[in-house]
């Protein structure tokens, strides 16, 4: 059964919250993390990517760069300041966005559930990504990017949280881009009454993160401490229920169409898919909205669809966007490998199907595929299964922030 761990955080002050406060990692290029920490020697960005503070074009691979982020750590403990909590405890993590507000519990969870597949997986990691943020935690000694985990809505669990949430906030972050970040430490006796219900929890499950908790798995094994109790074998983790959260749409665009015109194309998928000229660029589940040459078109996949679960496929040859990759961009374009093609780029749900179109009508892209979002159901249905989904296929919207807590584990 699942366990959630209380530990001693390392975390900002209030006063200091709002400009230690980072988006994560993995979601800006150099140069928006350059920008974004551009005048803020507090943001979290110079521990996260301390490329940042090195010169331009330096390699973020290079030893330098995580023995600067050390530095870097070790200098903001003193100017934000970060504080270590007197108690082991466990958090409440609450993102609101406009329309949106959905509520966690932060603390950490055990690797070797993660190892036994309690913590479940939905995607396939890459080894150098792997290498980053295990050289990261390694040589700061802690882990400073935290999992996005989701589980099945329990009723007590919920309750814990509505009494939560009553009391005064321990830090409350109004974001620049809208979402505000507010966490509660739980009352000794909630937080024991999490961890039993998280006990009689079957499962957790990895929405976001698998990179942070593979690199947490190797940075375990290297320090091999041979106590099971050790901060090493945990890694810090927000756990939502699957009622809450929030599932975005990962779009694609398509640099050429493999020699063909466009309307050489839209023949070829014309004779796999209805096709209807349609302005609706928001699709419904069974469709893709396909926008080339000026114009939005349908794409109807239900033939498709309703023939793989007519003959038992798996519940990811049924999601759109796997059905996309092997109908259309594997066997039409040539997009053999998705992970690895350059002539793909991979578009956020959350900047909408204006930046679709911008690519189109700009030349970036020949074609732009917008989808509808996978649902939480799916998800764990999917890693239930022990399937592995497409790449890119789910943006988790709002994101959790790094810097707010941080789990040692020396």
């Amino acid at each position: 059964m699942a366990v959630i761990r209380p530990f001693r955080a390392l975390r900002p002050t209030a006063a200091a919250a709002s400009a230690v406060a980072a988006v994560p990692y993995d979601v800006v290029s150099i140069e928006e993390a350059r920008s974004l920490a551009a005048g803020n020697p507090l943001s979290f960005l110079h521990v996260s990517r301390a490329e940042i503070d090195l010169p331009i074009g330096s390699d973020p691979h290079d030893p330098k760069v995580y023995k600067q982020a050390a530095h870097n750590l070790a200098a903001l403990t003193d100017a934000a300041p970060l504080v270590v909590e007197a108690e082991p405890s466990l958090y409440l993590y609450r993102l609101r966005a406009p329309g949106h507000e959905q509520i966690g519990f932060a603390g950490c969870f055990s690797l070797d559930e993660y190892d036994r597949n309690v913590v479940k997986r939905h995607e396939r990691t890459r080894r150098d990504k792997e290498d980053d943020r295990t050289c990261h935690m390694m040589t700061l000694g802690a882990q400073t990017g935290i999992v996005f985990l989701v589980y099945r809505a329990d009723t007590v669990i919920e309750e814990v949280s509505i009494r939560g949430t009553a009391m005064a906030p321990l830090l409350d972050v109004a974001a620049p881009d809208g979402v505000r970040h507010t966490l509660w430490r739980l009352l000794p006796d909630d937080a024991a009454t999490v961890i039993a219900a998280f006990d009689r929890v079957a499962s957790v499950y990895i929405a976001d993160g698998h990179h942070r908790i593979a690199s947490a798995a190797r940075a375990r094994d290297q320090i091999a401490s041979g106590d099971s109790s050790a901060e090493s074998n945990y890694f810090l983790g927000v756990a939502f229920p699957d009622t809450q959260t929030r599932i975005l749409p990962y779009n694609r665009t398509v640099a050429d169409l493999g020699g063909q015109t466009v309307g050489e194309f839209l023949e070829a998928l014309g004779a796999h898919f209805p096709i209807t000229p349609n302005e609706f660029a928001l699709p419904p589940k069974g469709q893709i909205a396909m926008y080339i040459g000026g114009s939005w078109y349908r794409i109807d996949l239900e033939s498709v669809g309703s023939a793989m679960r007519t003959n038992g496929g798996s519940p990811v040859t049924q999601l759109d966007v796997a059905i996309l990759q092997e109908q259309v961009l594997a066997s039409l374009l040539g997009v053999a490998d998705i992970r690895t093609d350059p002539r793909v780029t991979f578009v956020s749900g959350a900047r909408g199907t204006p930046a679709l179109e911008h690519a189109v009508d700009s030349g970036v892209a020949a074609v732009a595929f917008s989808l509808a979002a996978v649902t939480p159901a799916e998800l764990l249905a999917i890693s239930d299964a022990g399937d592995i989904m497409p790449p890119k296929s789910t943006w988790f919207e709002p994101k959790l922030r790094d810097g707010l807590l941080i789990h040692t584990l020396l």
